[in-house]
């Protein structure tokens, strides 16, 4: 019995210290749920190995991975007769400051927070996120949720990996406005739960890594 309650113990310190990455995915920069938000910044310097996404728009670049599941995305809406458009991918801390900035100057600092994120703290620099739009278009607005291909992308993203990060009615939670354009890439697995539960990332993560807590002392306890 003692030796279990040790086990236990270093269990939970190991979870405290962060050094189990499998039990607090989130704070793994390298995997695919590291959660990116106002209350979890990159740092200044931060800059991920990216790639140019081969797909039809504007010149962009994401990770690897993410960016291999985008392709497939769009060839599969493609072959359903949807064509989507590339309009921003990768941003790294300076470019996402002064976007910021830009949009602090003419809606005030208040508005902004809703579509903007503060330098740190956009999931573009991660590398993960694409902001997509209709053929031809590169105009993101929430009306891409009403055409056929905001449809598609919502019905479809999470077979190849991808969520709808900022979902409507949760602005309370993730800090911004509806962005049906807007897609993050956390690997097919997570992607399918979320898309299931219908939850904001920040929830699910919370719950997520409660379930990986308690399967591991239940293995402790159990052994």
């Amino acid at each position: 019995m003692l030796g279990k309650v040790v086990s236990i113990i270093a269990l939970s310190a190991a979870l405290l210290d962060g050094s189990m990455k499998a039990a607090l995915p989130d704070k793994n920069i390298d995997g695919n749920v590291f959660l990116v938000n106002r209350q979890h910044a990159l740092s200044k310097v931060y800059s991920p190995a990216v790639r140019k996404v081969i797909g039809p728009g504007m010149s962009q670049s994401m990770r690897d991975d993410a960016a291999a599941a985008l392709e497939e995305m769009f060839a599969a809406a493609k072959a359903d007769g949807i064509t989507l458009s590339i309009v921003s991918g990768y941003r790294s801390y300076s470019k996402q400051s002064t976007i910021y900035s830009r949009k602090k100057a003419s809606q005030g600092q208040e508005a902004a927070d809703r579509v903007s994120a503060r330098p740190g703290t956009s999931e573009h620099q991660l590398g993960m996120a694409m902001d997509v739009a209709r053929k031809g278009s590169s105009q993101l607005n929430t009306k891409f949720g009403t055409t056929a291909e905001g449809k598609w992308v919502s019905a479809n993203a999470h077979r190849f990996g991808f969520i709808i990060r900022y979902l409507e009615d949760y602005e309370d939670v993730t800090g911004y406005m509806y962005e049906p354009w807007h897609v993050r890439y956390v690997g097919k697995e997570h992607a399918q739960r979320l898309y299931e539960c219908g939850l904001p990332m920040e929830m699910y993560m919370s719950g997520f890594k409660l379930e990986v807590y308690d399967y591991l002392i239940h293995q402790v306890t159990n052994e």
